[in-house]
């Protein structure tokens, strides 16, 4: 899971707002160059691309989140070269209250084995130019993020 910070998403008016922020944790994977995107089946970001990730869980640390994450969404596994930085995602209902905070530890890594596919929590998968996303639909901040992500993955060695 990867956002950005201060963007804000709308939702229905509905719920009760969050008692405190979601802490979750995410990785940019490189393999060959390439960085592994994943579009999201839930809200906020639903059928946008993003990086894998997820929910940090009590007792785990946030780079073991992010390998967790990564390997149950999209069955691939990955060693961790940095952190990369942290982002922010605010929801806000149409009357501006704050339905959603997600705070998202967002790491670089490098691809280990294990074959992306597709499953519950990713609805499609795909190795992609870090630096040319097109026309594609991706959480706003996701350019910046795969700009430093790619220049630790750099620095570490991993990319040609």
């Amino acid at each position: 899971m990867s956002g950005d910070s201060g963007r804000v998403i709308r939702f229905p008016a509905a719920g009760k707002a969050p008692a405190r922020p979601v802490l979750a944790a995410s990785v940019a994977v490189f393999r060959a160059g390439r960085v592994l995107l994943a579009t999201r089946t839930k809200p906020p970001a639903e059928n946008v691309w993003s990086l894998p990730g997820g929910k940090v869980e009590a007792g785990e640390t946030l780079a073991e989140a992010a390998l967790r994450e990564l390997e149950e969404e999209v069955g691939v596994t990955a060693r961790i070269l940095g952190f990369n930085r942290h982002v922010e995602i605010f929801g806000r209902d149409a009357a501006g209250a704050v339905t959603h905070h997600f705070v998202v530890a967002s790491f670089v890594g490098e691809w280990l084995s294990g074959e992306a596919l597709p499953g519950p929590e990713a609805g499609a998968v795909m190795w992609a130019d870090p630096l040319r996303l097109g026309g594609l639909a991706t959480t706003r901040e996701l350019a910046d993020v795969l700009r430093r992500a790619r220049e630790i993955a750099l620095e570490a060695g991993t990319i040609p």
